[in-house]
């Protein structure tokens, strides 16, 4: 297991950051929930820091998948013949799908991202989903037509041969749904209309915990405090005052927070919107004492982790660290060799 840290660093000169700083891996045996929190546990003591100054986590189980059931699937696509216009028009449906997701993606894989930015490209990315499922079907169509003229076959969906059930003698006589749908319509509702009502429910179950920050810490998003009444935002500093307490204590006071928004409405500039530029403009306020509870509510929404990417990245690292010719390297040498690695633009600073 890869261990990543994301933090806010304030320095004097410089503006407020946002980083991600790789401390090491771990040796794990039990995968379940409560095993690997017992070893983040015991790792965590080791290298002194607090499991209590850490306010929310990110888990990635991806690495289980077993990469001989993607080879599988591969392997069974390439058995497709590219004269099957279903296969075809297939493909544009998936190139469409994957551009699309590809470039929220690597957007989210930032390090600088935060959950602000995030939860609006993941609405972006479900708002389109549910446009392309209604309006783009008949464009597909077009673009694969074109595509099996520049092939050389003919652009038409094969007949299947509809299996009719004997009907008892105290069932509706009716058509089939399918048997009586024309082979366009059967893919669209079959195929088309299948995979993007997959996609759309993978998405909105994957990040529900998004919409759970967005309810909590929507109203610091955007400078949303300065439109919403004041009772609402009394409402939104108590809720955020509940949930940020943990064994009778809080990082925050929600009557405190609220007088220091309503100050910060009054002085923040209009272009000053998002969150990490709202925290760099109270810094010279903070450190004379003011708004102190509205650059911890900033810090630690900051903090939020958007995606594992950094800890996938340093398991990239680790495949090139450590190969079947260093398979006896101690776990000390292997984390101090990834650390260089990994966190290589902070040796010219040392002295």
């Amino acid at each position: 297991m890869s261990i990543v840290i994301r933090c806010v660093t304030v320095e004097d000169e410089s503006k407020v950051k946002v980083e991600e700083f790789f401390l090491g891996f771990i040796k794990v045996q039990n995968t379940l929930g409560l095993g690997l929190f017992k070893r983040l546990d015991g790792a965590l003591v080791d290298l002194k820091l607090n499991i209590d100054d850490i306010r929310r986590q990110g888990y990635d189980n991806g690495s289980n998948m077993k990469e001989d059931i993607v080879f599988s699937e591969a392997k069974g696509l390439c058995k497709n013949a590219l004269e099957d216009f279903e296969f075809l028009i297939s493909l544009c449906i998936w190139y469409k799908i994957l551009d699309k997701v590809n470039q929220v993606s690597k957007i989210l894989q930032r390090e600088e991202m935060d959950i602000e930015d995030a939860i609006t490209r993941i609405k972006e990315l479900i708002l389109f989903f549910e446009e392309f499922r209604e309006d783009d079907f008949e464009d597909l169509m077009k673009e694969a037509k074109e595509l099996a003229h520049d092939v050389g076959f003919e652009p038409v969906f094969a007949e299947k041969r509809v299996v009719q059930r004997k009907k008892q003698f105290d069932e509706d006589v009716v058509d089939d749904a399918h048997g009586s749908q024309s082979p366009k319509e059967r893919f669209r509702t079959s195929y088309f209309l299948f995979i993007i009502d997959q996609a759309l429910a993978s998405l909105k179950d994957r990040f529900k915990q998004f919409e759970l920050y967005d309810s909590i810490f929507g109203f610091l998003f955007n400078a949303k405090f300065k439109s919403v009444s004041e009772d609402q935002l009394m409402e939104h500093c108590t809720k955020l005052e509940s949930f940020l307490e943990y064994k009778q204590r809080g990082d925050i006071y929600g009557n405190e927070l609220f007088q220091e928004l309503r100050h910060l409405k009054i002085i923040l500039p209009r272009e000053v919107t998002k969150s990490i530029d709202i925290l760099d403009f109270i810094k010279s306020y903070w450190k004379d004492g003011g708004f102190q509870m509205v650059w911890v509510a900033y810090r630690i929404l900051l903090t939020i982790p958007v995606t594992v990417a950094s800890a996938e990245r340093s398991f990239s690292k680790l495949k090139l660290i450590k190969t079947y010719l260093r398979t006896t390297m101690s776990q000390e040498r292997l984390n101090g060799l990834a650390m260089i690695s990994i966190e290589n633009e902070y040796l010219d600073k040392l002295e």
